[in-house]
């Protein structure tokens, strides 16, 4: 069995969006100290590192981390190498016409080589035109090695947008270096956590 651990490092010095929360712990008891325990708090936002979208995040009626189908971040996927360094990815970049069957599909691009704690806003992301012909082939869940799947200065967020009129969830900041296109099991559960954005997952693969 071959395992790759496809989750960005949760630490001090990883990269957030702009703006965001980065991560943050405190510590309330110490051994060194002389309690009985060590005891950390965690500061950090929804979206920090590898992490599931909830649809909350894109839409006011959307359902939050504990309603999403955890079934579909579980099963089959296949990991798809595009060459694309910037702007919308369009069907013609990925590496594969026909997924057979696949109902999750994972972007390796450039961005998998960049370091945890560094930031480059100009990532490729999914145009909608791309979530589209995704969904014509019954794809379900998308992951992107990217911060999003929209690009960074978007306010419009047109492909969070077209992925809920599609009903395809998100999977975003995946660590795919290393890892060879191909089929896997994807195991990425979100944190069952109620009223909030989105949720840092543990994302491996299973070959």
């Amino acid at each position: 069995m071959t395992l790759y651990d496809i989750t960005r490092t949760i630490s001090p010095t990883l990269a957030v969006f702009p703006g965001d929360t980065p991560f943050s712990p405190r510590s309330l008891m110490s051994l060194q100290a002389g309690d009985p325990v060590n005891l950390l708090t965690l500061t950090l936002t929804a979206h920090c590192g590898t992490h599931a979208d909830a649809v909350y995040h894109y839409s006011d009626t959307g359902i939050h981390p504990d309603q999403l189908p955890i079934e579909r971040y579980l099963g089959r996927a296949r990991v798809i190498t595009v060459h694309r360094d910037q702007g919308p990815i369009l069907p013609s970049d990925l590496s594969v016409q026909q997924l057979d069957g696949v109902r999750r599909v994972l972007l390796h691009t450039r961005y998998s080589s960049l370091p945890d704690d560094q930031w480059d806003g100009e990532f490729p992301y999914p145009s909608p035109m791309l979530i589209d012909w995704l969904s014509d082939q019954g794809v379900f869940l998308l992951g992107v090695d990217t911060p999003s799947v929209d690009h960074a200065q978007s306010r419009e967020l047109p492909s969070h947008h077209q992925m809920l009129a599609r009903d395809m969830l998100i999977l975003e900041n995946l660590m795919l270096r290393d890892v060879p296109d191909g089929d896997y099991e994807l195991i990425a559960l979100p944190l069952k956590i109620a009223g909030v954005c989105g949720t840092p997952v543990r994302a491996v693969l299973r070959r």
